[in-house]
């Protein structure tokens, strides 16, 4: 008989509009899925966890991070170059390069166990950090050990021009570790994107990961290389498909932007890295305009919070703020005000989709696998809660987070987090970041 556990008396997010939400319901998980969802489940034999101080509601999904620099955390705040030359020239081109495979596997495990602290339920490691055969291993066994749901995308190194041994790499481990979609880790290829790469390397790429019918998540339209429409040389050789998230988007063409929506594609965005690296304006009204809604992700944790919390509120503000600056403008016509069910189906619904799990997870709905948080409401920080989904979006942040269960299994609880040693992590983390800043010369800011 499966385990079951029944989350009693919550208010209750399911974001499933054929079942609705609840101001005071339970949650039956047998096994690794959600078996009811309703008021008053009576069942024998669960272990009940009383909900009634809690919003109850899917994980979040992070549809991008790049999760090896958990060991550079805010090491790029300030510094001297600005935007993104800065990130490519000490993050990418600086200390990935002197990486060992211990330090890819430490870097992971520290930003994997963030992501579940802050509620994240689904990741998409876009890990360019295969320098061998190796650091891929070891990427995917933090994957793994943290009990996350994963997709861990393949990415080539940036620092250096991509050699025949990827190739083989990603088959092997393709075959290695991701024979069944049906798995708690599935698989995906990142190519460097278009505007980074000549057009026949950028053509193979996406046909390898094809050809291994996995999904492809590709940085396009970043800054000033992504205007020379190099997406739409992509597109007009029959490249784009529904198989694929392009991230950031920002310098894109109209016709590009048009390209993506009608060929199925799904969009990643991580507004506060698109503004503070130079990016470009993120692009959340012209896909909007369009009909296609984006998936949030929080891209590096060199300079950014690593948090959905941000992400929903940095969205959504931008929306607005473009709207009124119009409308201070003189300008009619305008487009609807972005609401907070909105924002929060971007951070779960949209975020299953872009990473090709939305018949496995981002609603609450019984068959689907129980990836489920709960939020505290007695904190001071959002009590009294009048409208929750407005408090999850607007008033919340990582200290309502009691509880995560990803698969049926809890991972944190009561504030905790479970399955690790914490002490045995930091001690790791430093000593890996400091082998990493010492091998290559990168100094420290100083207080």
């Amino acid at each position: 008989m499966a385990n079951k556990i029944l989350l009693k008396n919550g208010i209750v997010l399911t974001l499933d509009k054929k079942i609705g939400n609840f101001h005071r319901a339970d949650v039956l998980i047998e096994g690794t899925k959600i078996a009811a969802v309703s008021p008053n489940i009576n069942v024998e034999d669960a272990e009940v966890i009383d909900a009634s101080d809690m919003i109850v509601m899917p994980g979040f999904v992070d549809t991008h991070r790049h999760v090896w620099e958990g060991i550079l955390r805010n090491i790029g705040t300030d510094v001297p170059l600005e935007g993104e030359a800065s990130y490519l020239s000490f993050i990418l081109n600086t200390l990935a390069p002197v990486y060992r495979p211990e330090d890819a596997y430490i870097g992971n495990l520290v930003g994997l166990y963030g992501a579940i602290d802050a509620g994240i339920t689904t990741i998409l490691d876009w890990s360019h950090i295969q320098t061998t055969r190796d650091h891929a291993d070891t990427v995917i066994k933090a994957l793994s050990e943290s009990g996350m749901r994963a997709v861990f995308a393949y990415g080539y190194p940036w620092w250096k021009n991509p050699d025949e041994q990827q190739e083989a790499w990603i088959r092997d481990v393709a075959k290695k570790y991701f024979s069944s979609k049906d798995q708690l880790l599935t698989f995906a290829i990142a190519p460097p994107g278009p505007e980074f790469t000549p057009f026949d390397v950028a053509k193979s790429q996406w046909q390898l990961a094809r050809e291994l019918n996995v999904r492809i998540t590709v940085h396009v339209g970043v800054g000033t290389a992504g205007k020379h429409g190099k997406l739409a040389e992509m597109g007009k050789a029959g490249l784009l498909k529904d198989d694929t998230t392009y991230i950031h988007c920002t310098a894109l063409s109209d016709d590009e932007i048009k390209m993506i929506v009608d060929t199925g594609g799904t969009v990643s965005l991580a507004s506060p890295v698109e503004m503070n690296m130079g990016h470009g304006m993120p692009p959340i009204q012209r896909f909007l305009d369009r009909g296609l809604k984006p998936s949030l992700s929080i891209d590096v944790e060199t300079n950014m919070p690593s948090d959905m919390f941000t992400q929903m509120r940095s969205v959504h503000s931008l929306q607005k703020a473009m709207i009124f600056d119009k409308q201070l403008a003189g300008k009619r016509g305008l487009p609807s005000f972005l609401n907070s069910r909105d924002v929060i189906e971007f951070a779960t619904i949209e975020g299953a989709r872009a990473n090709g799990l939305i018949d496995k997870t981002g609603t609450l709905t019984p068959g689907k696998e129980a990836d489920i948080i709960m939020l505290r409401t007695d904190r001071p920080n959002i009590l009294p809660v009048n409208d929750p989904i407005g408090a999850v979006v607007w008033g919340m942040d990582t200290s309502n987070v009691d509880s995560v269960f990803v698969a049926g299994k809890a991972l944190k609880r009561n504030g905790k987090l479970l399955n690790v040693n914490i002490d045995d992590l930091r001690n790791k983390a430093y000593q890996s970041r400091d082998y990493v800043v010492a091998q290559s010369g990168f100094k420290l800011p100083e207080l």
